[in-house]
């Protein structure tokens, strides 16, 4: 079952900064800065079988290629969660 958002991208995307309504988002006080911990993922090392010509496909976008293969398998996990 896939989840629809009912947000409108296309003129969300049109917008500017100021025409945001945030007026239901609370601003963030220096407590919550002081209070704040940034939380990186662990990375773990792995062996994984790529085809070749899609390998080479990332290596030629530059560097960070395993970084984008990274947030793509993430995006597919999440698209398929729960």
């Amino acid at each position: 079952m896939s989840k629809t958002s009912k947000t409108d991208w296309e003129r969300l995307a049109k917008m500017s900064d100021q025409e945001v309504d945030t007026s239901d988002i609370p601003e963030l006080g220096e407590d919550f800065f002081r209070r704040a911990e940034l939380r990186v993922p662990v990375k773990q090392a792995v062996t994984i079988r790529l085809d070749a010509d899609v390998l080479e496909w990332f290596k030629e976008q530059g560097a960070g290629y395993q970084t984008r293969i990274n947030q793509l398998l993430r995006q597919y996990m999440q698209a398929h969660q729960g």
